[in-house]
């Protein structure tokens, strides 16, 4: 359950095919402005929720999102269809600032 407030995302759904989710869930991270996946399966059973930080940048996030990446894949060889869930944050909602580093904002 999130803690966001429903007027400031924007919640699309989509139906993609076993063999297209990886690459579909490649091209949704690098819009950008996708704050979370959730990939179910036709019936609505959740397979797997991503979470996605606006701020981190796109290569980045592709290297840490790679495991993620092999399991849908994995899953995709299993099952036909799947439907995933775009949660968006809206077109006036500012990306979230991530430091680059852990230690630009310690108080020392």
């Amino acid at each position: 359950m999130s803690n966001e407030n429903p007027r400031n995302r924007i919640v699309e759904e989509i139906t993609v095919s076993g063999h297209e989710l990886v690459d579909k869930v490649k091209q949704l991270i690098a819009e950008g402005n996708v704050r979370r996946l959730i990939v179910r399966k036709p019936n609505g059973e959740e397979l797997i929720e991503i979470p996605l930080n606006a701020g981190i940048a796109v290569g980045g996030l592709m290297t840490v999102m790679a495991p993620v990446l092999a399991a849908l894949g994995a899953m995709a060889a299993l099952v036909a269809n799947f439907r995933v869930e775009i949660v968006r944050r809206t077109p006036d909602e500012p990306p979230k600032e991530i430091p680059e580093r852990l230690d630009e904002h310690d108080p020392r």
